[in-house]
């Protein structure tokens, strides 16, 4: 059987729909997985070697559509089913499909009138559940990302002062209202008594620098410096993880990290806290609660709705600092 799966971004969200991809071709008989997304994803899933075949979307769907049309394929599951991922059903016409449940007006209940009525299971539950017509089961291994040979870090690229272990620090997200602001997220330096990678994408590299200056032998600001992979790659090598609610989050569960999330506007409720399946790792999440307006979006805002930033601002940075002791003893 030959499956097209379809999610196009973002970097988490398509992290999390690799317990599809694992499941789907090895329980399966003679499974073929193709998988869609934005060329500018690439990287994310090029080396799963569950995957047949990538087929990337840039500038023109139609003819994206008319090489999918020569695939034959059996079925289609649809992880991100939005606009776009209708008009591909359509064009790609009697092949059955099976699309994911996004929930919205769950979700719209819980940020507009703050009626939680989210069903308390995971998204990668959420996404499995497309597939449960094969007789697909949830494996219970958690995430997975792979990295190619030409994408690991080399030993020198690293600074001396993090060789010997260090302490990851996300400090981007898609939208400000996910971030700690940089005076938080420098007091949370000052109060880490390890070696700190700071990682982020070309966007953040400004807040890394301000951030390391705090101290520029115990923080690395490696922000803009590797690609998403190598960044992926830094993970995979630290003892810990602090992070906001991120795609690096995923990549870390992935990796089985133990991971400090800090939750903003959004909120753990929406179903993609850091996953690993049946296995055991420290997971501990930091959020204000209480606060009447919050979740205030289910993505997020370039600043606070009500300028306050309650939500960030009131983070307890020692009670964080405190627990990233405790993790690594």
């Amino acid at each position: 059987m030959k499956f097209l799966i379809i999610r196009f971004s973002s970097i988490g969200d398509i992290v999390l729909t690799t317990p599809v991809v694992r499941c789907l071709k090895q329980q399966v008989e003679g499974a073929e997985i193709h998988y869609l997304t934005k060329r500018s994803f690439k990287e994310i899933i090029e080396s799963n070697p569950y995957i047949s075949k990538v087929h990337l979307l840039a500038d023109n769907l139609n003819g994206l559509i008319d090489d999918l049309k020569k695939e034959n394929f059996d079925y289609i599951i649809d992880l991100h089913n939005n606009l776009r991922t209708l008009k591909v059903k359509r064009a790609l016409k009697g092949i059955p499909s099976f699309s994911f449940n996004k929930l919205n007006i769950e979700k719209w209940l819980l940020t507009a009138v703050k009626i939680n009525v989210m069903p308390k299971v995971h998204i990668v539950d959420r996404y499995l559940a497309t597939v449960k017509t094969f007789g697909v089961k949830n494996d219970g291994k958690g995430l997975d990302y792979f990295i190619l040979e030409k994408d690991i870090v080399p030993d020198n690229d690293i600074p001396a002062a993090q060789s010997l272990g260090y302490i990851g620090i996300v400090i981007g997200a898609a939208l400000n209202t996910k971030k700690l602001p940089i005076h938080k997220l420098k007091e949370l330096c000052k109060k880490v008594d390890h070696p700190i990678i700071l990682l982020g994408g070309p966007e953040d590299q400004e807040a890394g620098n301000e951030i390391a200056s705090v101290d520029p032998v115990k923080i690395y600001n490696s922000c803009g410096k590797f690609s998403l992979n190598e960044s992926a790659d830094l993970v995979r090598r630290a003892k810990l993880i602090i992070t906001h609610d991120t795609g690096l989050m995923h990549i870390a569960a992935a990796f089985k990290k133990p991971v400090l999330s800090i939750w903003g506007n959004t909120v753990p409720s929406f179903g993609m806290t850091p996953y690993y399946g049946k296995i055991m790792v420290a997971n501990d999440l930091f959020e204000i609660n209480g606060l009447w307006c919050r979740p205030c979006s289910k993505i997020g805002y370039n600043k606070c709705p009500l300028g306050h930033f309650k939500c960030m601002e009131n983070q307890n940075i020692s009670e964080i600092a405190k627990t990233v002791e405790e993790s690594i003893k």
